[in-house]
């Protein structure tokens, strides 16, 4: 380390021991977060697409990346084993506001092809698939590799109350301001070693890591509720309550719709019946667990 290095840490850490300060420091990937110590560990894939647009049965994946990682029984990150990324060309010329958004240009992809061989390789042994987008990243994955859909899968961003827990919100740049880093992006690929990074610190005033919070949720079961032909006057009142819009694109209802845990169901069907129908209903209703939950096979 050079002198003009050790002064910068030392001006860091004064600033730092100051309530008046907070200093956030450059993300340096690693590899390393928990000694194993001989405990039997599990694999875990962190998972990000760039796509051509937002249209999961339509538009078409230009970049896949991937981290696989280890995990010890109590659900913290152990270590980073191998990482995967390639650029696949589309069928179309990739969108302006797309290479605004991603940085990747038609030149960057051509002649790219993914090999879903080896994509299978690479997540063979892993027993749960990460991505901060879930619902949207499932969706392409299992488009292109069926073998996602076998997999559990686990969303960063939404089954994680990042707000509640201190942090401004769920993308990554306030979740890296939140344990004290920033990093400058160009691949999807540096966007998983920032997550990983994320969920590999632990949550303030939990003394668990984030990883073992998204896991604790990510295993419970829940049932989606459709409110199909309620009330246009009452949408407000939905979605107040946290009911999602489906426009039935996709091939599902077009309906509001909510996920609740399974303890709740009883509860909702009484707030539709009640509230929002004022008559006896059997709404349709689908039980979700990790291994379906933001698949487009629900």
């Amino acid at each position: 380390m050079t002198s003009n290095e050790i002064n910068l840490t030392a001006m860091a850490e004064m600033l730092s021991a100051s309530p008046d300060y907070r200093v956030l420091r450059r993300l340096t990937p690693r590899t390393e977060f928990a000694s194993c110590d001989g405990q039997a560990i599990k694999t875990g894939i962190l998972l990000d697409v760039e796509t051509t647009g937002l249209n999961t049965t339509q538009d078409e994946i230009i970049e896949l990346a991937m981290v696989k990682f280890d995990y010890l029984p109590d659900d913290r990150i152990a270590r980073i084993t191998d990482v995967f990324s390639g650029f696949n060309e589309p069928s179309i010329s990739i969108p302006e506001e797309i290479t605004e958004l991603t940085g990747i240009t038609d030149e960057m992809v051509s002649g790219h092809r993914i090999d879903p061989n080896a994509v299978a390789s690479f997540v063979s042994d892993a027993v749960l698939v990460v991505a901060h987008n879930a619902n949207f990243d499932r969706k392409f994955a299992e488009r292109y590799w069926p073998q996602f859909e076998r997999k559990p899968w686990a969303c960063s961003a939404t089954e994680v109350e990042w707000r509640k827990h201190g942090f401004d919100g769920s993308r990554l740049g306030y979740l890296l301001a939140g344990i004290g880093l920033f990093h400058q992006a160009h691949r999807a690929i540096d966007d998983c070693r920032a997550l990983v990074e994320i969920l590999s610190a632990d949550v303030p005033n939990l003394n668990r890591s984030a990883f073992a919070v998204l896991l604790e949720r990510a295993r419970r079961k829940t049932v989606r509720i459709w409110a199909e032909q309620s009330p246009f006057e009452l949408k407000d009142t939905l979605k107040k309550r946290g009911y999602r819009w489906s426009d039935g694109s996709d091939g599902r209802p077009r309906s509001w719709y909510i996920d609740v845990d399974e303890a709740n169901e009883t509860a909702e069907i009484e707030f539709l019946r009640t509230t929002i129908y004022l008559r006896d209903i059997d709404p349709r209703i689908q039980m979700m667990s990790a291994t379906n939950r933001f698949s487009s096979r629900v």
